[in-house]
């Protein structure tokens, strides 16, 4: 059986790379890399180190710790704090190139490693009887939590901006069929934030070499042979990870020989499992009988899972809602002043399981809008037909596209939430002719409520096709878990200020 050790051959049609242009292209990512890295630590020291400064400027100053020797002072205590805090934030692997720059898992590292620590400083207080102020761990833990998150979130930022400007990228050269390859080029460069830019493919039962291209998105990507030239393919495009979409060509054996070739390399390899729309925490790594299995959890929107969520959205739609109150004043005067009709307009949606209710918000087209819709479904702009969206509908009043821009509209949603009707974070609340036209897969959007908010509002909004709108709304259903929904929550923010897809 041939496998990618047998690669070593140049590719027809592609003159081989030189050594040191090889080792440049290579070494670009370990470079980058641990220049990040550099930069993450010192900035952790400085958020560690200020809180915990800052935790005894306000609470002591310069105070001996009660069961501790008389000279030992608060200043000793912040210094083992301190230097405990990094040393649990490197232990959690915190800074690990697995997890920087993308993705929850480098905040939740970081939650963790902080929590464990004063978990560990609580029970050595108790065991020791080493009396150490609650109100100065009150305010380390929480003002130094948030430094290091707002700092990690302000470096991503920085990042970010730097690979739409084509740096601190990983090169990839994808291992797969034609249309795996492809869908998952397209997946690459649709999320430009995750860093990672297609320099070929590899397509198993690709016999002539170097002379086809695939088309993504206006990109040719070159394809560098079959899946037993990945070796000499690594060797022109310089890639630094190697992505397996289909493993059927090369069987166990050749997957193992490939993943000893590319470790003499240094290059990565990740394998996609074909398994898409799974949020990790779903996912259950198990090796049986010497085969790596990944178990996928069943989705959370039952029994606990559903009760916390509901108190969730209860305890915060009550708080937003008094929050908020002089704005919903504001809004309400605005609306009836400036044209005739009530102030709220409701209309019915359906809800879990496919129940209707009535969605109340602001007014903001005319009081017969709805008589309206017939004469301008020739014009609709919706996703796929099936929303009716107008970028510039006739119907919208001059407050109500105010109101639209900044979703203030939508803010009587709230109240539906309290009524139980709708929640939080959930898909989009579709209205009833929509449904009538969902097969079995659309379908699984009515097992939860429908949000005020949701992963269509913080991804394009009426931007995005009905596709999209679909697969984000089934992705929700079946990975839902509260921390994503607070990361939905503080992205709202972001996305109404900016008015992305907002008509």
């Amino acid at each position: 059986m041939a496998t990618v050790g047998a690669a070593h051959r140049s590719l027809g049609g592609f003159p081989r790379r030189t050594q040191a242009a090889k080792a440049r292209t290579l070494t670009s990512r370990h470079v980058w890399e641990d220049q990040y890295i550099r930069r993450l630590r010192v900035t952790d020291v400085v958020a560690v180190v200020a809180s915990v400064a800052l935790a005894q400027i306000v609470r002591f100053g310069d105070v001996e710790v009660t069961g501790v020797r008389s000279t030992a002072t608060y200043t000793g205590v912040s210094v083992v704090l301190a230097g405990v805090w990094i040393t649990f934030l490197a232990i959690f692997r915190t800074r690990s190139t697995r997890v920087i720059g993308n993705g929850a898992e480098e905040y939740r590292r970081i939650v963790s490693a902080t929590f464990r620590l004063f978990g560990v400083i609580a029970i050595a207080s108790l065991l020791f009887r080493v009396g150490i102020a609650r109100l100065y761990l009150a305010i380390a833990l929480p003002v130094g939590l948030l430094a290091l998150l707002l700092s990690r979130w302000l470096w991503r930022k920085y990042v970010t901006q730097l690979r739409h400007n084509g740096e601190y990228k990983t090169s990839v050269l994808i291992v797969g069929s034609r249309t795996a390859a492809v869908s998952m080029a397209q997946s690459f460069e649709n999320s430009g934030s995750a860093g990672y830019a297609v320099v070929g493919i590899c397509m198993p039962g690709h016999e002539s070499l170097g002379d086809d291209v695939v088309h993504v998105d206006g990109l040719d990507i070159p394809v560098l042979g079959n899946e037993h030239d990945v070796l000499a393919a690594i060797d022109h495009c310089g890639a630094d990870t190697v992505a397996v979409t289909a493993t059927e060509h090369l069987g166990h054996k050749g997957i193992r020989k490939m993943i000893w070739d590319l470790e003499k390399k240094d290059v990565d390899l990740v394998v996609a499992p074909g398994v898409v729309d799974v949020a990790g925490p779903r996912l259950l790594m198990r090796p049986v009988a010497g085969f790596p299995l990944i178990h996928v959890e069943k989705p959370q929107y039952n029994g606990a899972a559903r009760f916390s969520k509901t108190a969730f959205d209860l305890t915060f739609a009550a708080l937003i809602l008094v929050l908020i109150s002089p704005i919903l004043l504001a809004v309400a005067i605005a609306v009836k002043t400036t044209s005739r009709g009530p102030v709220f307009y409701t209309s019915e949606r359906m809800g879990i399981d496919g129940k209707p209710f009535s969605m109340i918000k602001f007014r903001s087209m005319t009081a017969d809008a709805d008589k309206q819709v017939a004469h301008l479904l020739d014009q609709n702009e919706g996703a796929g037909g099936v929303l009716f969206k107008l970028r510039d509908d006739p119907r919208v009043t001059p407050v109500g596209k105010v109101m639209r821009r900044f979703s203030l509209d939508e803010l009587p949603q709230f109240i539906n939430v309290l009524k139980r009707e709708m929640s939080v974070v959930g898909p989009r609340p579709p209205l009833r002719r929509e449904v009538e036209t969902y097969n079995g897969e659309v379908r699984r959007r009515l097992l939860v409520k429908p949000g005020v908010t949701g992963l269509w509002q913080v991804s394009g909004r009426s931007d995005l096709s009905w596709e999209e709108t679909v697969r984000l709304d089934l992705s929700y259903v079946e990975n839902w878990s509260m921390v994503g929904d607070l990361l939905i929550i503080a992205k709202t923010a972001r996305a109404v200020a900016g008015s992305d897809g907002a008509y």
